[in-house]
């Protein structure tokens, strides 16, 4: 019986700021596809504001995912984000190891850090557990600071680093588990650099610069890949689409000069997006 596609968004629900769950589910939805968010956490904004109210769901999260089980959900993505904790990293395999049919895709989108450091809520410990997942996944999305993480290497200087490098390094995340892998928001000068590996291959698709770093982005361009690989688009085509929407938004959030906290203004753009 024919039905709409459904991704499982596990990830946490920020109430201002434009990243994580309210950025994801409005992208997925957009694209046809049904968004169920898992909850990781509630937030009333995003940790990039001074002041935040955060609200740890890592208790609820069991009877949460046994109430899917009851009622036979089933899901044709799984798009893991931000995790709060190593339980919660437990948790999430242990959902994967429950919710995951033949024709299920598990993208991780390891959200542990960026320029070189972690973000404050992450550990070392966690950096470790975090790598079980891949054995998981058949889609990663780290960017560079999150793939040195996820290899145990160094980061490099000044972050940057050569097409064969980044070819190295997805080979050996593909190596723990995940067929597709995209290194993502590579920034240069004036562009930013999106790295794809699959089937033992890599190449790096470019995108004019535009502004500095914002929130959320990463939390779009995974959601548009994870939509449209479920719509049956190829893994360059969904990275292009990706990069392409984030662009656009970008220019707009510099027009109307948004704060980098703010997140991007996709919502001018939603429709345009298929």
């Amino acid at each position: 019986m024919k039905r709409q596609k459904r991704i499982a968004l596990v990830n946490d629900i920020t109430g201002f700021g434009r990243c994580s769950v309210t950025v994801e589910l409005p992208l997925i939805s957009a694209m046809k596809i049904q968004a169920c968010p898992l909850p990781t956490a509630i937030l009333s904004v995003h940790t990039g504001f001074e002041h935040h109210y955060l609200d740890d769901y890592t208790q609820r999260m069991q009877p949460y995912m046994d109430s899917w089980e009851k009622n036979q959900l089933s899901f044709d993505g799984i798009c893991t984000g931000f995790l709060g904790s190593a339980e919660q990293i437990t948790l999430v395999e242990d959902f994967i190891r429950r919710f995951k049919e033949p024709y299920t895709r598990v993208m991780v989108d390891p959200v542990m850090g960026d320029n070189g450091k972690l973000y404050k809520s992450y550990t070392l410990e966690m950096c470790a557990e975090m790598r079980r997942l891949l054995a998981h996944a058949d889609l990663v999305t780290p960017n560079l600071t999150e793939a040195c993480l996820l290899l145990d290497i160094p980061y490099p200087k000044n972050g940057q680093i050569s097409d064969t490098e980044l070819e190295y390094m997805a080979s050996e995340l593909a190596s723990h588990g995940p067929s597709q892998v995209i290194i993502t928001g590579l920034h240069g000068d004036n562009t930013v650099r999106n790295f794809i590996f699959e089937a033992g291959r890599g190449k790096v698709l470019t995108v004019e610069k535009v502004g500095g770093d914002r929130s959320g982005t990463g939390d779009a361009f995974a959601a548009i890949v994870a939509g449209s690989l479920i719509n049956g688009e190829t893994l360059e085509q969904a990275a292009v689409k990706a990069a392409d929407f984030i662009h656009k938004c970008l220019q707009y959030a510099e027009k109307l000069n948004l704060p980098w906290n703010y997140g991007m203004p996709f919502e001018e753009y939603l429709r345009e997006l298929k």
